[in-house]
């Protein structure tokens, strides 16, 4: 069949249609997944293009697999993170989603005090098994849209669900079917794609949903779920690895279109940001994401970095407001004792913090030296030094112009007598053996101790 691309203004053929092949014993990809060798990435130089939507967007996964990796949060902890998710998001609701479990007393008690809250954005979804048990709680709690578990990578199907690949399609279809009848767009998550027989179950799987979805003139979304974090963004990588071929294959054989496609990343193998980013350059809307990257194992894409990645790709935060990622840091440290790696991109303790003198000195001359953007600005962390046995004179001076708020010709300079009273007394502290940074609460008191007139001026004391 030959149609016209609206995009490209090209005439372009589509003649394969891809049947699903049930196999008698699973495709295992042992060539890629030997599973005594770290997991092999090949290439076929097939290059697929890219074809960024018009629209693109997060989505979050904060209190479904998030949860799945840590204590329960509690539904008043939801709320809160619910009401800063909004808040992040912005005006546009660029953070569109947000799913949740449905089993538990404490999930219905958590939706409903999200739903109290009476916001657009993020929009409350579920998440099932493809079981018609767990579709009776759908219906309970009258939910619009319900992700549901669609296996589609031979390790499930056959040695997880013990089925053939037709046998696991129609039950998942049926599933999708019912959800239908109720006026209920299902999200059918694609779980361990980058392990499915491509052409012989996932195209012709999102064929058949896309049929239904023509019958019922509804939506039917597609997440593609890499859930071992296998994916690759390399040009020209073979499939089940490329997650531009991927996308660009549901996209273009299914035709399934780029606002029904979501990438769900795992970070097995440190590429869920890459990954997710790569999926957005290819064709798909949605990339779904949990806050700090919490989720199973090595955790999910952080939503935080994919608000820097949109405004990298977009130029713009389109109204998200990002200041809201240091108070999910801060809330997530005080009110849920959760330790956040201290060098964790934009919530980590150190991420805009410089320790070494030289760098402090430069800093000290012109901030953009040493810091990534107006940090201060966009994530309400001004850039800051830590003391310590390598910060020298343009350190300790650096650090008491950022701590006394010292602003214009009270700048004390790195050549002030004051600042090497206090390195000599940050240097006694370390030829006396210490090991260890100094505090702020410490170098507070020592400037109090032996610049009491400037600690004084500067409120200390």
């Amino acid at each position: 069949m030959i149609t016209y691309n609206d995009k490209t203004n090209l005439l372009e053929l589509r003649r394969y249609k891809y049947s699903l092949q049930d196999i008698p014993e699973p495709n295992l990809y042992r060539d890629n997944y030997s599973y005594d060798e770290v997991p092999k990435v090949t290439f076929n130089y097939r290059q697929v293009p890219m074809n960024v939507p018009e629209k693109i967007w997060l989505t979050d996964t904060t209190f479904r697999d998030g949860q799945q990796s840590r204590a329960p949060y509690t539904a008043k902890q939801i709320a809160t993170l619910y009401d800063m998710l909004h808040r992040l998001g912005g005006p546009k609701g660029k953070i569109r989603q947000c799913e949740f479990f449905l089993y538990s007393e404490n999930d219905r008690r958590a939706i409903e005090a999200c739903r109290e809250l009476g916001y657009e954005f993020p929009e409350i979804t579920g998440w099932i098994r493809a079981t018609k048990e767990d579709f009776k709680l759908v219906k309970e709690m009258g939910m619009p849209e319900c992700g549901i578990l669609v296996s589609c990578s031979d390790y499930h199907i056959f040695n997880k669900l013990h089925k053939t690949r037709k046998q696991a399609i129609d039950g998942y279809l049926e599933i999708v079917e019912a959800a239908l009848d109720m006026g209920i767009t299902p999200r059918c998550h694609f779980e361990d794609v980058t392990r499915a027989d491509f052409y012989g179950c996932v195209v012709p799987f999102a064929t058949e949903l896309k049929k239904l979805m023509d019958k019922y003139q509804l939506p039917v979304k597609i997440r593609f779920c890499d859930t071992m974090g296998y994916g690759v963004p390399y040009p020209g990588a073979t499939l089940p690895r490329s997650v531009g071929g991927i996308i660009y294959g549901v996209n273009h054989f299914a035709q399934i279109p780029s606002e029904l496609l979501e990438w769900h990343g795992h970070n097995d193998f440190y590429k869920a940001v890459v990954n997710s980013t790569t999926a957005w350059l290819y064709g798909c809307s949605s990339v779904n994401c949990s806050l700090l990257g919490i989720g199973e194992r090595t955790g999910n894409t952080p939503l935080e970095a994919m608000v820097m990645e949109y405004a990298s790709l977009r130029g713009t935060l389109d109204g998200m407001d990002p200041t809201v990622i240091t108070e999910i840091a801060e809330f997530y440290e005080k009110e849920l004792g959760y330790k956040i790696p201290s060098r964790t991109p934009f919530v980590g303790r150190d991420f805009n913090v410089t320790r070494a003198g030289i760098h402090a000195d430069g800093v000290a001359k012109d901030e953009e030296i040493y810091n990534i953007f107006n940090t201060a600005k966009l994530l309400n962390r001004p850039l800051s030094v830590e003391v310590n046995k390598n910060s020298g004179l343009a350190g300790v001076a650096y650090w008491l112009n950022q701590t006394l708020h010292l602003e214009g010709e009270s700048k004390i300079s790195k050549n002030d007598p004051r600042t090497a009273i206090l390195k000599e007394w940050v240097d006694k502290q370390y030829s006396d053996g210490r090991m260890t940074f100094i505090s702020e609460e410490e170098m507070e008191a020592a400037t109090c101790a032996l610049l009491p007139e400037l600690a004084k001026q500067a409120g200390l004391l």
